[in-house]
């Protein structure tokens, strides 16, 4: 348990950092959107793409934990839809606890499978988004549609147009095709990827604790949407690849990417498309506590 608390308190010492130095307003204001861009454009997927087609991917598990993330998520969505009407829930608050309940922080997964398991956990963990980011994203998208207030929302084409250009997604496939040629970038930009890919981590942490927002909000559906994705939706995973007998390495990489926070990113697309705004901000706080209990806890019942 030591040296899993070892490897997992730096990222929240990140997490805490960057919201303490957003409270102190350094380096100021614009600062901190420009940085989230700057991640999420560039530096991650510089990260995926260099470990991904450096990475002896050959005899590396892809079909059974890929299969057990997505019965995990898809059982903790199918739930909540069939029990919204009695949850007793707005359809804009329905919303923000489903993406509360399945979406994972994408920073924090990557951070806690290169703490835990090094080079070989990252490019695990990478594999996983290739299956996750597309099927959380359109999960949250049909609720969105369907329960969320406003005129602002895309229908399938427009979900398919928005994946497709998903730049994780994208790095993700270009590490994967890149790997299965047996080639590596050209003219020296996998050393720039490299370089590109180590501030990834960091600088994504520090984006995460800058975008904390504590504010009160509702609190059942804060609850519910926080012991679903924290409790339920990791012993789901671990359920899953038990019955598939996934091999350990791989199942603690499942397990980590559901019980990590919800995604800074379900705040925006809340937003957007009249979702409960607020109390997706409230989940992700609470949620990114709380995970520093709940990270460490299911790596130790895992190891």
């Amino acid at each position: 348990m030591a040296e899993i608390l070892a490897g997992i308190a730096p990222i929240f010492a990140l997490i805490l950092a960057g919201h303490g130095l957003k409270r102190l307003n350094f380096p100021g204001e614009a600062f901190w959107p420009d940085l989230e861009r700057l991640t999420y454009y560039v530096l991650f997927p510089a990260l995926l793409v260099d470990s991904l087609s450096a990475k002896d991917l050959g005899g590396l598990p892809v079909a059974l934990p890929a299969l057990a993330l997505v019965l995990a998520v898809c059982a903790a969505a199918g739930l909540l839809f069939l029990t919204r009407p009695w949850l007793g829930l707005t359809g804009p608050a329905f919303t923000s606890v489903l993406q509360g309940a399945i979406r994972p922080n994408t920073y924090v997964g990557l951070s806690a499978a290169a703490a835990l398991l090094g080079v070989e956990g990252l490019a695990r963990a990478a594999v996983a988004l290739v299956v996750l980011i597309p099927l959380v994203n359109t999960l949250a998208v049909v609720a969105l549609n369907r329960f969320g207030e406003g005129d602002s929302r895309p229908g399938v084409l427009g979900v398919l147009r928005e994946l497709a250009k998903n730049p994780l997604i994208l790095s993700c496939l270009a590490g994967l095709a890149l790997n299965g040629l047996g080639q590596r970038l050209p003219f020296g930009l996998s050393e720039v990827a490299a370089i590109l890919g180590r501030a990834a981590l960091p600088l994504g942490l520090l984006a995460v604790g800058a975008g904390l927002r504590f504010q009160l909000a509702q609190t059942r559906p804060l609850a519910l949407a926080s012991v679903l994705h924290l409790v339920f939706l990791p012993v789901l995973a671990a359920g899953a690849c038990s019955l598939l007998g996934v091999d350990p390495v791989s199942r603690l990489v499942v397990v980590l990417f559901t019980a990590v926070p919800a995604s800074a990113s379900s705040y925006i697309l809340a937003r957007q498309m009249g979702g409960d705004a607020d109390l997706m901000a409230a989940v992700i706080t609470i949620q990114t506590a709380l995970s520093a209990l709940s990270l460490p806890l299911a790596a130790a019942w895992l190891g």
